[in-house]
């Protein structure tokens, strides 16, 4: 069931009486629909409510029944940059790039029910999709100490899981933007690039930061100026590109998860993304390198290999991944920090993991009082 105290959720019982009248307008010959088994996955993210629960029905006489995930827009406002044009719920941008990649079927993409603007249904808009089985390498416990890579799997199947993984970004970056439905997520006044990516994130910080000093990321926005490599191919971006958002059968992508930070920009937005993940989970955490799990240099030459793309500027866009980590726990830590979670001595908007990993990139002290005492 779904936890009590979990703040801010929607309450099961409006789920439970709302949700079957809305699935039975997308499933006309569908009868006696009806929603049970309502639970919140363990290690769920922190830009959305998520639920899920099993729907049962009568169709031509039959029994069905299936297992689906909701999710509900959040209360809070969105940890991640607004990309697109005009405003729009972060569920919302969810489920329109889940579309258009599904649309080409190079992707796998979860099977999508519908999506819902409406906020009398449940309060908030939502959308709904299909539950694939599978399994995740979670970052929390961590996938490198806990869970079924770390105690099943050999090293071969290390390596096929994370070689898939990068087979499933580079066909992502393979499908023209253009000509795919993500128009919207096209900046209103100027064209899409990796300086309106740069300016976008640095704003962002600005505005999160509300006047306190966060030196070590001020040092990475000039180092990114100063090193800014020109512009390149954009792609559709997926944004949040780590193994912990894959869904695997038999060690093999059957799912792509967490769309909510989409744009459209440089493919290797993503790789950097993909890389400083992996160091987070290694060197930053402390936990050693499984058997099998390739290291970034294999990793960034096996995408190469796969998406016939040469990186020549990796570890550039790693920064730029660190500092858009660290961009997004400013909001997150000043909202930890509001309920309690945190004292507010620990600053953690300002001092945390994702600074710490910023500062090991650009090869400075990790101090954010004073990054050169």
């Amino acid at each position: 069931m779904i936890d009590p105290s979990r703040a801010g959720a929607t309450e099961p019982e409006r789920v439970a009486e709302a949700l079957p009248k809305w699935l039975g307008q997308r499933w006309p010959t569908a009868e006696r629909v009806a929603v049970t088994d309502l639970g919140i996955p363990l290690g769920t993210g922190n830009s959305n409510e998520t639920i899920f629960f099993r729907a049962t029905w009568q169709e031509q006489g039959q029994a069905r029944s299936g297992r689906y995930v909701l999710r509900i827009e959040p209360r809070d406002p969105p940890l991640w940059p607004q990309q697109t044009a005009t405003p729009c719920p972060s569920v919302e941008v969810q489920y329109r790039a889940m579309q258009a990649v599904a649309a080409h079927g190079t992707v796998p993409i979860a099977p999508l029910i519908g999506y819902e603007a409406r906020p009398a249904v449940l309060g908030r808009p939502f959308f709904v999709m299909g539950h694939v089985d599978g399994r995740v390498p979670t970052d929390w416990p961590p996938y490198t100490r806990e869970g079924f890579v770390a105690e099943e799997a050999t090293p071969d199947q290390r390596r096929r899981l994370f070689e898939n993984g990068i087979e499933v970004m580079a066909a992502l970056h393979r499908i023209d933007w253009r000509k795919a439905d993500v128009g919207w997520l096209v900046p209103q006044d100027r064209p899409p690039s990796l300086r309106w990516q740069l300016e976008l994130h640095r704003a962002y910080a600005l505005s999160g930061l509300d006047g306190r000093a966060h030196p070590i990321l001020e040092q990475a926005f000039d180092w990114l100026e100063t090193h800014f490599p020109g512009e390149s191919e954009l792609t559709i971006s997926w944004g949040d590109a780590k193994i912990s958002n894959l869904i695997f059968a038999d060690y093999t992508c059957v799912a792509v998860t967490d769309w909510e930070s989409v744009a459209i920009g440089p493919p290797e937005i993503d790789l950097g993304w993909w890389l400083m993940f992996d160091r987070f989970m290694h060197e930053t955490s402390g936990s050693a390198r499984l058997d099998g799990i390739p290291t970034r240099a294999e990793q960034q030459a096996y995408y190469e290999a796969v998406s016939g793309r040469r990186v020549t500027n990796a570890h550039y866009f790693e920064v730029f991944a660190a500092m858009r980590y660290a961009t997004v726990l400013i909001r997150l830590g000043d909202r930890y920090t509001a309920c309690g979670r945190f004292p507010a001595e620990m600053n953690m908007a300002v001092d945390n993991i994702a600074t710490q990993v910023l500062a090991d990139l650009l090869g400075i002290p990790y101090c954010w009082t004073d990054p050169h005492r």
